[in-house]
């Protein structure tokens, strides 16, 4: 009887202690003093000076920006490919970033592209007026502002569509780009989500 009673200990020793090994245990608290901080991205270039009109036809400079950290983005509306997935993945920027980071759309179709024509496409897609804007100017100025600026090709083709970037361009507070993203890959735009949220916190 003792014998047995001395089994029926150990059996129950033994299911406790592999109940234990098998519980996942909690994962210790991370304080804020042993989370590595996140590095700045670099700097990579200086955002070009522009004066150009947005889709609700008023003057909008490049000064307006000064102090603002915003993403920037070349399409045009009549672009039927690459150009919706680009927008639409602005319009989540618009929800995921706080207010006070701008977003601006470059018309690399300017001759097409007044501003009654960038203001439906900005309605359609959601853009809240004066957050994100869409611009558009003189041709050259455009190519200026995407090419000697932004380093960013962009040329019509003499038969197709206008050839540009599909990148995203982030800018910090001093006007410095900061980094560039494939603005049709989720995964790059979550890189640029959290490299924002870099730039905010380091101020």
């Amino acid at each position: 009887m003792a014998r047995r009673a001395l089994w029926g200990v150990l059996a129950a020793v033994l299911i406790v202690v592999a109940a234990r090994a098998f519980t996942p245990r909690p994962a210790p608290s991370a304080t804020p003093a042993s989370l590595p901080a996140a590095e700045a991205p670099p700097v990579l270039g200086t955002t070009p000076a522009f004066d150009l009109t947005d889709q609700n036809n008023r003057p909008f400079a490049s000064s307006a920006l000064a102090g603002k950290i915003w993403v920037a983005d070349f399409i045009f509306t009549s672009c039927a490919g690459i150009c919706p997935i680009m927008t639409g993945q602005m319009a989540g920027l618009q929800e995921r970033l706080p207010e006070t980071v701008g977003l601006i759309s470059f018309s690399v179709d300017p001759e097409r592209d007044l501003p009654e024509v960038l203001r439906v496409y900005a309605e359609r897609h959601g853009a809240r007026y004066p957050r994100w804007r869409f611009l558009t100017g003189e041709p050259e100025e455009i190519r200026r502002i995407s090419e000697e600026g932004f380093r960013l090709g962009a040329a019509e083709a003499e038969e197709g569509p206008i050839i540009h970037s599909t990148r995203f361009v982030l800018v910090d507070h001093s006007g410095q780009v900061r980094g560039y993203y494939d603005g049709t890959d989720p995964a790059a735009v979550e890189q640029l989500v959290q490299a924002t949220h870099t730039l905010l916190e380091q101020g």
